[in-house]
């Protein structure tokens, strides 16, 4: 589990999370990028709380390595300024059969979401309004179905 603001390859760390594994059937990743809004973004920065973010991303991914048979989890979320097109987070998960890959990863994304400790600024093209981005009712909606 990764906090970073480097880019991330996502063939890189599937080749990483399966080398020499013979016991992986399925492997489900999720990159999530930075849109463009239509045009009216120039960037989304995100900042966090060093320790908070990487400790509670790890709490997410502990409960859905106790939840599903995984083989391997790998989750990078990115901060600082994002291009749009750009990468900010990456959750890759592997287990001997799909169904525990692509819950665990839902699972992962829809925590990520709404729990880890991230703040998105917007940076508009014309640049007269920066903006923070407010929750969503339904990331907390999405959460739910897990409890």
């Amino acid at each position: 589990m990764r906090v970073q603001q480097e880019d991330f390859d996502l063939s890189e760390e599937v080749a990483a999370l399966t080398a020499g594994r013979r016991d992986v059937g399925a492997v489900v990743s999720f990159a999530g990028l930075c849109r463009d809004e239509n045009g009216r973004l120039t960037a989304l920065e995100l900042e966090h709380y060093p320790g908070m973010a990487e400790a509670e991303i790890s709490r997410i991914a502990a409960e859905a390595l106790g939840r599903w048979p995984l083989t391997g989890l790998t989750v990078i979320h990115r901060f600082g300024k994002i291009l749009p097109g750009g990468n900010i987070v990456l959750v890759v998960a592997s287990s001997e059969h799909r169904r525990a890959a692509f819950e665990a990863a839902d699972f992962l994304m829809d925590f990520l979401k709404s729990k880890a400790p991230f703040w998105k600024k917007e940076h508009t093209v014309d640049g007269t309004a920066t903006q923070w981005v407010t929750a969503k009712d339904s990331d907390e909606e999405d959460i739910k179905r897990w409890k």
